[in-house]
């Protein structure tokens, strides 16, 4: 399977930060400072109480974020506190996904790389990668030379450099005091602070975007991410949309010249519910899929109408609900939801001309039992397995930290257990929906939408939780594909 994979490629500075270090850091800060901004999260980094602040609130929640940086003095601070000390790895949603799809048996995967720097480079697969030529002999002979003439100096400094996320994983069950007040950690997330300003324009290089251009029609699928880097407003006056629009442009040129190419567009904590709108309305046509969290999810309650509350507790019959009456507003194909507990995918189920019929009989309530018609049954295993074995790919990476073949993920899978609260979703998922059992997940119909959920697998003390959700992903699109050209 050949796959291009856009946008956003950077490096990861990850350190595992404990409480009793929270805990000296707070006494750096004002209390007033960090507690009002605790209970206000500004959601963008300008201080570097700005950054502790976000660390606490996620830590305080067990909540995931990514907040964008947008001074360099905080830059600074971070770099010479902790990257030292931190693993410096692969970052981005494209680059991790693009990785992941290299070692687990992809044919071909060609990544945007906005900073083609030796450091960014080093940092990918060896095995299926590909760098088109004019990246190598042209942007990394040279080196990187922002173009842009209207960004002011702040901006442009941040693009001259390695665009670096400095990540911060914390334990459950960490413990720190938070002015005199203790908290404990209720479950393990992370938190990241972005100093990213290319990717915040999802910006491609000419060689990926004459790459995929010309060779679109020899591509099997596209993994798209970064969505969630953009900005409201830049400092030269333009918008996202303007953002929007090249990127929407871009791919139904691709689409133009192969109307086969398989889109995935994953999502990522956005800090504007208007931006996370738009960009699901504008490409939920061209996606055949799109792929979020339970708290990415939650973000858009007021278009599906189910209180956020119950999808943040990962409540199953919650997310379904919420998962198919967002996909059938838009129309779109299939959308994935992964949890730290379960996954769950509600799409329409591509049943062929001889089996279409008998869907439609069983959505019109004409066929007793939907969940003995064999056609369904079959879309449904086909979902479970891709799932499957991207979960298989995301338990073995938390486990170990890498991924080297489809035998070392099956290997370390093995080790691995279910999630009790995932099975316990999963029964409430088969009330709630009238569903089938399927394997070790589960189906039902609802709405026009196969419903599909499964348990995910984990590991008692994780390698690393950044990347889980790019690297599920990843596995689970190029097994579908494979499934797919199987059929």
């Amino acid at each position: 399977m050949n796959i291009l994979c856009g946008y956003n490629v950077n490096i990861d500075s990850v350190y595992r930060i404990s409480g009793a270090e929270v805990s000296e850091l707070l006494k750096i800060f004002e209390s007033t400072d960090i507690l009002e901004k605790i209970k206000n999260p500004p959601g963008k980094i300008h201080s570097e109480s700005d950054f502790v602040a976000g660390l606490v609130y996620c830590m305080k929640n067990g909540y995931g974020a990514e907040w964008l940086v947008f001074e360099q003095a905080v830059f600074k601070f971070l770099r010479d506190r902790y990257f030292e000390k931190s693993l410096v790895r692969m970052g981005g949603n494209a680059g991790i996904m693009a990785n992941a799809l290299s070692e687990i048996g992809a044919s071909r995967v060609v990544p945007n790389v906005a900073v083609p720097s030796k450091t960014q480079l080093s940092l990918f697969s060896k095995k299926a990668i590909y760098f088109p030529a004019a990246l190598l002999q042209t942007e990394l002979k040279t080196g990187y030379n922002p173009e842009s003439k209207s960004e002011n100096n702040a901006f442009a400094s941040f693009s001259s450099q390695d665009p670096i996320h400095f990540v911060f994983d914390f334990s459950e069950g960490e413990i720190f005091s938070l002015y005199g007040t203790e908290i404990r950690v209720p479950r393990e997330n992370r938190f990241i602070a972005t100093c990213d300003h290319l990717n915040f324009r999802l910006f491609t290089s000419y060689a990926f975007n004459n790459y995929a251009l010309n060779r679109a029609g020899e591509m099997d699928g596209a993994l798209i991410s970064g969505f969630h880097l953009l900005l409201e407003t830049y400092p030269d006056g333009s918008s996202y949309k303007e953002v929007l629009e090249n990127s929407l442009s871009q791919l139904k040129a691709w689409k133009a010249e192969n109307d086969k190419l398989r889109i995935h567009v994953e999502f990522g904590h956005f800090a504007s519910r208007e931006i996370a709108n738009s960009v699901f309305s504008k490409f939920s046509g061209i996606s055949g899929s799109i792929g979020m969290n339970e708290d990415e999810l939650s973000m858009f309650n007021k278009l599906h109408g189910i209180p956020a509350e119950g999808l943040l507790r990962m409540e199953a019959e919650s997310i379904g609900k919420a998962t198919c009456k967002l996909a059938s507003l838009s129309g779109l194909g299939k959308l994935f939801i992964h949890t730290r507990e379960f996954v769950l995918v509600a799409f329409k189920p591509d049943l062929g001309i001889s089996h279409r019929s008998e869907f439609l009989e069983n959505l019109n309530g004409r066929i007793h039992d939907y969940r003995e018609n064999p056609s369904i049954l079959k879309a449904a295993e086909k979902s479970l397995e891709a799932i499957s074995f991207g979960l298989r790919c995301a338990g073995a990476y938390a486990s170990s930290g890498r991924l080297e073949g489809r035998e070392f993920v099956e290997k370390e899978a093995l080790k691995l257990q279910e999630s009790r609260f995932g099975r316990e979703q999963l029964q409430s998922f088969l009330k709630a929906f009238d569903g089938a059992a399927c394997g070790r997940g589960a189906f039902a119909l609802m709405g026009g939408y196969l419903l599909c959920i499964i348990p995910t697998l984990l590991c008692k003390s994780p390698i690393t939780t950044v990347g889980l959700g790019d690297t599920l992903t990843a596995g689970t699109f190029l097994r579908g594909l494979e499934l797919d050209v199987q059929a």
